[in-house]
């Protein structure tokens, strides 16, 4: 099975090259400067070279305040791209598993997480971006799965757990948003799932459409911030004092979902996947920091001893 991923350095991609795939896999993975999915020509033309059963496209313009001031380039990426994307894998008669996110459904608090039929209600620049990809692909492509996410984490790349703890190492206080609560989804998992989804799409055993997949459990980011300084330990060994604020006192440039936990009963239904515990996902993740800092530490001590 040969499998085309797209967005090298994105924390999803590096845990797509770690899942569990089934032995013989090949995984063709870009970059951006490999393959732009804003360039039809080059996208037509790696996907050629790939001959891959499976598209997944794990890239994406996620800088959400920045996309209120550059519009186009993010149109050009979650938009343009993806529709590239999706019309190279029609060519190819192929699926295109596409990752999508929880703010596309945005609007005001719900009494019940969302589910995959609920009318979307985006607000600004990214929200409407990734939104107007989920059509290009549902109008490019019957083969595809849209698989929504929110608030994905990991050990590498840019992500609330490691920003908080880069924060609390350096600081007495910190701000953190009490009013918007959605479900923190650990990449690994996610990366499994999507390996698993494109095993069923290359075995003709997928149902295709709109999914969601999230970490179980919703949660503020405020309460998030908690408990990973909570497990933190020696990663942080004095916990900065955290302070509960609004997203209004905060004051980010784009709207944020006040409210965006995923309901994953339909991807549990069709696939058999049960959306995982997101505070397991984050135990391993600070895990696998606290090896990386040993290790770092053993380094710089190893580099002394030869000095």
């Amino acid at each position: 099975m040969n499998i085309l991923i797209v967005g090298r350095r994105g924390q999803l991609a590096v845990e797509l090259s770690r899942a569990n795939w089934p032995l013989g896999t090949r995984l063709a993975i870009f970059s951006r400067e490999e393959l732009d999915v804003t360039a039809r020509g080059m996208v037509e033309q790696r996907v050629a070279q790939a001959e891959p059963d499976v598209v997944i496209n794990a890239s994406g313009y996620t800088a959400v305040d920045r996309a209120e001031a550059e519009p186009d380039a993010a149109f050009a990426v979650n938009c343009g791209g993806v529709r590239n994307l999706a019309m190279a894998a029609a060519k190819r008669r192929i699926s295109l598993i596409h990752v999508s996110t929880d703010y596309v459904l945005g609007g005001t608090p719900g009494r019940r997480p969302w589910r995959e039929d609920d009318e979307p209600h985006p607000a600004g620049v990214y929200a409407c971006s990734k939104l107007a990809g989920e059509e290009a692909v549902r109008e490019s492509l019957p083969t595809h799965i849209i698989l929504r996410t929110s608030w994905v984490f990991a050990a590498h790349g840019h992500n609330f757990v490691r920003t908080m703890l880069r924060l609390g190492a350096g600081r007495e206080t910190v701000r953190v948003v009490d009013d918007q609560i959605g479900c923190p989804t650990p990449a690994a998992g996610l990366a499994q799932v999507i390996a698993d989804m494109a095993v069923a799409c290359r075995t003709g055993q997928a149902r295709f459409g709109t999914y969601h997949y999230a970490g179980a459990g919703a949660v503020s980011w405020y309460d998030f911030a908690k408990t990973i300084f909570a497990l933190a330990g020696d990663l942080v060994p004095r916990p900065p004092i955290l302070q509960p604020i609004s997203t209004a006192a905060f004051g980010a440039q784009a709207p944020r979902p006040a409210y965006s936990a995923l309901d994953c009963g339909k991807i549990e239904r069709d696939f058999g996947i049960a959306p995982a515990p997101w505070l397991a996902g984050l135990e391993q993740v600070l895990s696998e920091l606290r090896s990386e800092a040993m290790r770092r530490g053993k380094d710089a001590e190893k580099a002394c001893a030869r000095h």
